[in-house]
């Protein structure tokens, strides 16, 4: 490289870098609502507090390539705004979906997107982790909290059973002669496997050259926090047998939020440790080969790259804000049900169902000759809507605060997804949910926000509805069953609480 070549490519760089940052506030303001609803729960969410490091810490990795990007030339470049493109579309998806983390998703991809349109694949090959690791500012991680429940409760069962500690376990809920314990959602261990895996990926990046010892630290960092919260968890039980639930509840807060953690992830590196394999000082890229590359000029220019950024962002929100207008939904009419008689709320735990935003919500009870009961429950959304979806955290059978907490999943049902609760005093529920949106009856939470993406994205019915039947005891599931063969086809009662769509 010749010494004129040099201040010739510094001198690129604050044209490209003002243009970026230009567009990336401006796509920022355009998608604010997402960036704030990312922050809060950034600041609010312990699952996701460890993201209030991620922007310092791309700061940092940037910075630790910096002498050498100075020996790369930043430029525009028309290929990277299909990145851009895929961002601006799944935002689409995600806000046709009502999904917000697919929208946020869409944000983060549409600013990647930017970064290298702006910088050019020389720039984005220096700065391909930094740029990768923003995907960590996504809130991702809340769908694993049932299946880790269900993975916790069976690996202390298991180790119970190895410890000689007498235990049954019914769904997440595990009984031994020291009492009733509970694999709740806050014991999953989503916390500590979500915040491992964004620090594992930073390990591996800063710790290790090797491309398979990256992906053997990674595995570790995935199957560890499992493991090891399996194991906080059977500890907990273990010292309830030796001493007092009250004790081990203290002892597992105080040792699992302040020494565990650190005492897992200390482990975890020092295993590593002897396999470390990038040297100090060792380079992160070829500045080199970087500073060779060849490849074609944006025509038109950085500028044109830019408002064609821009034009791309906008796009989605244009197509997201047209034809929102719907029709009031109408009073539900519980239905009438032959052999089956509308009475008065039986005695017992109370439940209601948890459907935020629904325009309508109605329940009803109801008795058969021979003395079962069941209650039906049906929500109606005009048009789903950020903060009112059909399904979601804490919208359903289980309401967060409600009392009740999810068990198990139930025997399948037909068009509908079964699960078990269990309320105080250990009081058991069996509830079969049905979604109705546009002409799809499941009870698939994917087959909905499918279904919802479907009908804003090509046209359809906006009207949802959720049809749930719930009855007590272990015995309820039979009695539903006889319910809905009396009640007839659900898509029926979905439409017609829907105002007949």
């Amino acid at each position: 490289m010749t010494a004129a070549a040099l201040p010739r490519r510094r001198g690129a760089w604050p044209v490209q870098l003002a243009l970026l940052g230009s567009v990336a506030v401006l796509i920022l303001l355009l998608f604010r609502r997402d960036g704030a609803a990312m922050a809060a729960i950034w600041w609010t969410s312990s699952t996701f507090n460890h993201v209030l490091l991620v922007p310092p810490l791309i700061a940092w990795l940037v910075s630790l390539r910096a002498r050498d990007l100075a020996r790369v030339t930043p430029a525009a470049w028309w290929p990277a705004l299909l990145i851009v493109a895929a961002g601006a579309f799944g935002w689409l998806l995600g806000a046709a979906a009502g999904a917000n983390v697919v929208r946020q998703l869409g944000l983060v991809v549409m600013v990647q997107g930017a970064v290298v349109a702006l910088l050019g694949p020389a720039v984005t090959r220096a700065l391909l982790f930094p740029i990768s690791f923003a995907l960590f500012l996504v809130p991702m991680g809340e769908a694993l909290v049932p299946p880790l429940q269900t993975l916790t409760a069976r690996m202390c069962i298991l180790l119970l059973g190895w410890a000689g500690v007498p235990a049954s376990i019914d769904g997440v809920f595990i009984t031994t002669p020291a009492g009733w314990f509970e694999v709740a959602e806050a014991c999953s261990g989503v916390k500590f496997l979500v915040t491992m895996i964004a620090y594992g990926a930073l390990v591996a990046n800063l710790c290790f050259a090797s491309p398979w010892r990256r992906a053997g630290f990674m595995a570790a960092a995935v199957a560890v926090p499992v493991i090891a919260n399996g194991l906080r968890a059977f500890g907990t039980i273990w010292i309830a047998e030796r001493t007092t639930i009250d004790f081990a509840a203290g002892f597992d807060h105080v040792v699992y939020g302040w020494i565990f953690f650190a005492l897992v992830i200390a482990t975890t590196m020092a295993a590593g440790w002897p396999f470390f394999d990038r040297r100090p000082g060792m380079a992160w890229f070829d500045a080199e080969a970087l500073g060779r590359m060849r490849f074609r000029a944006a025509p038109g220019g950085a500028v044109a790259v830019a408002a064609a950024v821009l034009a791309l962002a906008v796009l989605p929100l244009a197509w997201s804000g047209a034809g929102r207008g719907v029709a009031p939904v109408p009073p539900v009419a519980l239905p009438a049900v032959a052999g089956w008689t509308r009475v008065a709320a039986a005695d017992g735990v109370p439940w209601r169902p948890h459907f935020a935003g629904a325009d309508r919500l109605a329940i009803g009870h109801y008795r058969e000759a021979g003395g079962a009961t069941v209650d039906l429950a049906i929500a109606v959304y005009a048009r789903q809507d950020e903060g009112r979806e059909l399904v979601g955290f804490g919208q359903g059978a289980v309401a967060e605060g409600g009392g009740w907490a999810w068990a198990a999943a139930g025997a399948p049902a037909a068009g509908g997804r079964a699960e078990r609760i269990v309320g105080p005093g250990g009081a058991t529920r069996e509830v079969v949910s049905f979604y109705r949106v546009g002409e799809r009856l499941t009870g698939s939470a994917a087959g909905v926000k499918l279904e919802t993406m479907k009908v804003r994205l090509i046209g359809g019915r906006q009207r949802a509805v959720a049809v749930l039947v719930s009855a007590e005891g272990r015995g309820g599931r039979a009695a539903i069953d006889r319910f809905l063969s009396a009640l007839g086809p659900v898509a029926g009662v979905a439409d017609r609480a829907a105002g007949g769509e």
